[in-house]
């Protein structure tokens, strides 16, 4: 089982507690109510091992509270989020507001000033579930993508002149830094050589964009000389989709930009069955400001109230969030437990099944406090 704090050598030890101080943010959409079933889990997890508490605080940080008051957070939100060990987040967007306010306004204002400079999203068919991939058995497909998650393509730099003019330029500036990308690669390095294959590949364009993608090549290549057991490769990215569909065993840990990652990654998501079971941890290795852990799927208004929403990957998140807090018992628990219900063939319809939220939640609670024997 893959998890950002057992497999990463180089991030800071976890400082063990009785008591861990979790920021909630449900945020907009399904966030709510995934957010919701995750911590009823929680709690009865928690009371079940009795090892440690979460002392869990709710943020009504989301676009309702934007459209009130022209922000999503109050100005003094990182300090307040400071204060905190780990941070849940749900989903972020709404019909109401451009996503890319609502997205600068909520999620990247907490990943990008509080260093949460790796994006770590693992990947795997769960029990229960199945590949679209016609000849992908579980085994075959065991990802974790690391995402450079602080600079590149969402460095927010660029404009727009001459607004709604036929001469109106936009500029959307990518910006890579050496130290930026020296400490991305040494971070997913770390990651390859704490799995089983010690194996890394890295994603590129530096075919076409002759600058910086060329310097992520030059850097990874200087970064390697440390990591002599692990198995070093390259992609372009457009080749890397095709790999990822064709040839899926051949790949273990995999390294990219905050935009290709991010594409490659809901392509990993749907590979393994479905974007409803893909988890998020946005980390701060040094472990100066608090991690964030969030479900990739986003706020789907398509489905919000009705109770559709498959609450997995938000399980999977918080399962995430406990081995990073250094309770990794705990999390193991967990992602048995979800794994057992998806064995079992409770599961969303995303999954081909007929369950909803609160029946997948139900079956997990009652598989941890009364487990099934293997």
């Amino acid at each position: 089982m893959s998890s950002a704090n057992n497999i990463v050598s180089n991030a800071a030890a976890p400082t063990f507690k009785s008591s861990y101080k979790i920021a909630s943010i449900p945020g907009d959409g399904i966030g709510p109510e995934v957010v919701s079933a995750t911590i009823e889990v929680l709690k009865v997890l928690t009371k079940k091992l009795d090892t440690f508490e979460l002392e869990i605080t709710d943020f009504d940080w989301g676009t309702d509270r934007y459209l009130k008051t022209g922000r999503y957070t109050p100005e003094d939100y990182l300090e307040v989020l400071k204060g905190f060990d780990a941070i849940l987040f749900g989903s972020v967007g709404s019909p109401s507001v451009p996503d890319h306010i609502s997205l600068w306004g909520l999620r990247l204002a907490i990943c990008q000033p509080l260093q949460q400079y790796a994006n770590v999203r693992p990947t795997r068919i769960l029990p229960g579930t199945k590949s679209p991939l016609a000849n992908c058995q579980p085994g075959d497909l065991d990802w974790v993508i690391v995402r450079e998650n602080s600079e590149g393509e969402y460095a927010g730099q660029g404009g727009r002149s001459h607004v709604g003019c036929d001469h109106e330029v936009a500029t959307e500036l990518s910006i890579f830094t050496r130290t930026g990308v020296r400490r991305i690669a040494q971070f997913a390095f770390s990651v390859a050589q704490n799995r089983p294959r010690k194996m890394l590949t890295y994603v590129t364009k530096s075919n076409a964009q002759r600058n910086g993608m060329v310097m992520w090549d030059e850097v990874i290549r200087e970064v390697a000389e440390d990591y002599p057991n692990v198995t070093v490769d390259h992609m372009l990215v457009d080749a890397m989709t095709v790999r990822m569909v064709l040839n899926p065993r051949s790949l273990d840990t995999i390294l990219a930009t905050n935009l290709h990652a991010d594409i490659l990654s809901d392509l990993a998501a749907a590979l393994a069955g479905s974007i409803g079971i893909a988890p998020t941890a946005n980390l701060d290795p040094t472990r100066k400001n608090p991690s964030m852990f969030e479900p990739i799927h986003g706020s789907a208004f398509d489905i919000t109230g009705l109770g559709l929403a498959n609450p997995v990957a938000t399980f999977w998140t918080a399962s995430e969030m406990l081995h990073w807090l250094g309770e990794s018992e705990a999390a193991v628990s967990l992602m048995h437990a979800v794994e057992k219900i998806c064995a079992a063939g409770v599961v969303t319809r995303d999954l081909g099944g007929n369950a909803g939220t609160k029946e997948v939640t139900k079956a997990v609670v009652q598989e941890i406090l009364d487990p099934k024997p293997q």
